[in-house]
């Protein structure tokens, strides 16, 4: 494939999915700093709900969460290789279970602890709006539906900026730390829209995690580790904020 139609399909499969996102945060950041109150009296609310009706909530957050893994089926179509593994280009197989569960564990515990002190510190210096990930809600199905997003957002952010992007900056002649700089900052840029202090943590994490690809080539442990720290912030922040208002930033009760 010619160096001109790989840039195309690049950009076509970002444009689908985290490129547009984003390009969506930095305007959404944009908003932020030009409003009269500060960053960190400013609340981003993730997991919204979308109908007020429970039925029809529970129907578009289910939807929401499929049409979010279509960019990931098409990347999988387009690396997708004849003969084992299948989907070997983008760092996935199956052989290894155990081990990748063990391994995005302890990552999961790593990062995260990083995580909190770095949102908390970039919250307190006003690098940061206060960031609410569960604004559903609370129905029979809101924690199976946190944890969907949870399963969505480690698969999709993995499986495209780590393993596909990789395979294909690779196939344009970019060397290893020029992929692992790109992806990471693609990473901090859609999360831009809660503010400086979740850039600089996730360029951090997309710093470690293509390092670790780039050495072991496994995705699955980077997508394990993920889902694990997005389904402990979505399920466990209402019982943290009510907790502890203060240390997040939100009023008291």
């Amino acid at each position: 494939m010619s160096r001109r139609r790989l840039g195309v399909e690049i950009g076509i499969v970002l444009g689908l999915s985290l490129g547009a996102s984003a390009a969506y945060s930095v305007v959404s950041l944009a908003n932020k700093l030009t409003r009269e109150q500060t960053l960190s009296q400013q609340t981003t609310s993730l997991n919204n709900s979308l109908s007020d009706r429970e039925v029809f909530d529970l129907i578009y957050q289910l939807m929401a969460v499929f049409f979010d893994l279509v960019p990931v089926a098409l990347v999988a179509f387009l690396l997708w290789q004849t003969s084992r593994p299948h989907l070997g280009r983008l760092g996935i197989d199956f052989t290894r279970p155990g081990r990748d569960a063990l391994t995005g564990a302890g990552l999961a515990l790593v990062i995260g602890a990083g995580g909190i002190v770095v949102y908390l510190g970039s919250v307190a210096l006003n690098l940061n709006t206060a960031v609410n990930p569960s604004a559903l809600d609370t129905y029979w199905w809101t924690v199976p539906v946190l944890i969907l997003r949870a399963v969505s957002a480690g698969v999709t952010e993995e499986v495209i900026v780590i393993g596909y992007l990789f395979a294909r900056l690779r196939d344009l002649g970019w060397g290893r730390w020029q992929i692992i700089i790109g992806a990471a900052l693609l990473r901090g840029t859609y999360h831009l829209y809660q503010g400086f202090g979740a850039f600089v943590g996730n360029v951090l994490m997309g710093l470690l995690f293509g390092w670790l690809y780039s050495r072991y080539g496994r995705v699955l442990p980077l997508v394990i580790a993920h889902t694990i720290i997005d389904t402990v912030i979505f399920v466990g922040y209402p019982w943290a904020a009510a907790t502890f208002p203060a240390l997040f930033g939100l009023p008291s009760a």
